[in-house]
């Protein structure tokens, strides 16, 4: 029989305690002890982007990473990241206007490794915006409307930046 551990994590800003056999990806520990179904299990093997979310910031496969090595750091799921009162990110505003989904399985992820893109500067072009949003597959093919979505997004946090 496995040994349960305690740990605690920090999802979208709450303190979550859990007992969790310390093979447990994050993905799992979201999905399956805090409820948080958002970040969808794909391939279970870091190469479609469903599970992507945000650690401390920074873009990660859940799936790939150990919930243990979540502890103490800052997560932030699809569930996180509208405002408290519901209003939408701008990246999930711009999804909605370019119907950047089809199936929607790919979305959270798309979404999120989004947010990381626009942060991290890479959409000066669509050739630089498909590089960077690579390791997120889309089965449906709704790649226009994604990079499309992604350029709104970012002119969009610009403008609010300048404001």
């Amino acid at each position: 029989m496995t040994q349960l551990y305690p740990l605690q994590l920090t999802v979208n800003g709450e303190s979550c305690q859990l007992m969790v056999d310390p093979r447990t990806t994050l993905l799992d520990a979201l999905r399956e002890h805090i409820g948080l179904t958002g970040s969808k299990k794909g391939c279970d093997q870091g190469q479609c982007g469903a599970c992507t979310l945000h650690v401390d910031g920074e873009r990660v496969l859940s799936c790939l990473t150990l919930a243990a090595q979540a502890a103490g750091r800052e997560i932030t799921t699809i569930e996180g990241l509208a405002k408290a009162d519901g209003t939408l990110h701008a990246v999930q505003a711009a999804f909605m206007r370019h119907d950047a989904f089809q199936c929607g399985y790919c979305t959270s992820g798309q979404i999120m490794s989004a947010v990381a893109c626009i942060k991290e500067g890479h959409t000066g072009s669509d050739d630089e915006i498909r590089e960077y949003m690579s390791g997120n597959l889309c089965r449906c093919g709704a790649y226009p409307n994604i990079v499309k979505a992604v350029k709104d997004a970012a002119a969009s946090l610009s403008q609010e930046a300048v404001s």
